[in-house]
């Protein structure tokens, strides 16, 4: 049986994660700023990591 709030980590926060992320990377590639285009590409990394790991500790 699921545990509650599967879904959250699984369909939910990822797309949240991936969405800004790739806000930040246009931003930080059309401006020119590389901290803002190295935290969008961090953040997309942990967007595609983060519903592996979390759920492989949660079921």
């Amino acid at each position: 049986m699921a545990v509650v709030g599967t879904t959250i980590f699984s369909h939910i926060l990822p797309v949240i994660f991936g969405f800004f992320a790739i806000l930040l990377i246009i931003s930080g590639s059309l401006d020119e700023n590389r901290p803002k285009l190295g935290l969008g590409i961090a953040l997309f990394v942990i967007a595609c990591i983060f519903p592996y790991v979390v759920l492989s500790v949660l079921v």
